[in-house]
């Protein structure tokens, strides 16, 4: 006899197309484009968006306005606006420009970690002491993420261990929002249950997010085994647009409307609009010169 499967009833995306998605495209859009995108992403019904990352312009040039885009936008009531944050100077940027809430990343893998910023998992996540210190005296809220949890270019596979070893290092530090990040696109959906499993048992008061990229076609399927598995917040980017610049082969994240699209068949609320969301995507794709899949022209 099969074992019973439990689906909610309702399940939370994250708008990260304005950082994620576009972060690695060669086209930079101007602030206008990205206020109508955002305009678009709010109309939606999307209800958490991650505007941006304040990151140096010369590494990551696609966000060097996010302190102007913060500044401008429009903020509705009941929405939740993040950004994504390297270090303390980044968090302060963020408070400065009006945000109330910042994401900090650490990578899972060592080899990654040393590639990128010369350092370890484990150094690095203590190294956001600083951030949690700056971020409670200004009443700010810090999420973490964990990139390449579930695999990397450079190493190849991941033990546990050491993502565990990251997540206990945000724990320390008070935070409580923690992403379990598929920056290369190498999870699959055995392996994310296991692991959604066992990350849930073990820190139940953690609200667990999963992100996806879809480099080999199982971003979909890692949903549905991520929703078996107890996750309930997604994250997603308009046209499934994106990649990580510091993740050789990583290609775009799981469409945000193929996200909706999937849950509402399976009579899980997003609370999200399909139609405005296939909407943002086609102006999303036309900014960047892109071509939206052939099942949502």
């Amino acid at each position: 006899m099969s074992a019973e499967m439990h689906w909610p009833q309702e399940a939370t995306l994250c708008e990260v197309g304005l950082r994620d998605g576009l972060q690695n495209e060669k086209t930079i859009l101007t602030i206008e484009q990205k206020l109508r995108l955002l305009d678009a992403v709010t109309a939606s019904g999307v209800r958490v968006i991650e505007v941006g990352s304040f990151t140096h312009p010369k590494a990551v040039p696609q966000m060097a306005d996010t302190d102007a885009l913060c500044r401008a936008m429009k903020k509705l009531d009941g929405v939740e606006y993040r950004a994504l944050v390297p270090n303390l100077k980044g968090v302060q940027r963020a408070y400065d420009a009006g945000l109330a809430k910042a994401k900090l990343t650490v990578s899972a893998s060592e080899a990654h970690c040393l590639a990128n910023f010369k350092s370890t998992p484990v150094k690095m996540v203590e190294g956001f002491a600083d951030c949690a210190e700056f971020a409670a005296k200004k009443g700010m809220t810090l999420s973490g993420a964990v990139s390449t949890a579930f695999g990397c270019p450079f190493q190849g596979k991941v033990p546990i261990g050491q993502v565990e070893n990251v997540v206990e290092g945000f724990l320390k530090l008070g935070i409580t929002e923690l992403s379990l990040s598929d920056t290369a696109g190498m999870a699959h959906p055995r392996q994310v249950y296991e692991l959604g499993v066992r990350m849930i048992e073990k820190h139940p008061q953690v609200r667990w997010v999963m992100h996806f990229h879809d480099t080999r076609g199982m971003a979909l399927a890692n949903i549905v085994m991520a929703l078996q598995a107890g996750v309930r917040v997604f994250d997603g980017a308009f046209a499934g647009l994106g990649g990580c610049p510091f993740a050789p082969g990583a290609t775009g994240n799981v469409a945000t409307e193929d996200v909706i699209h999937m849950l509402h068949e399976m009579g899980i609320n997003s609370g999200i609009d399909l139609l405005k969301a296939i909407e943002t995507a086609r102006l999303a794709a036309g900014f960047v010169g892109r071509t939206l899949a052939k099942k949502w022209q």
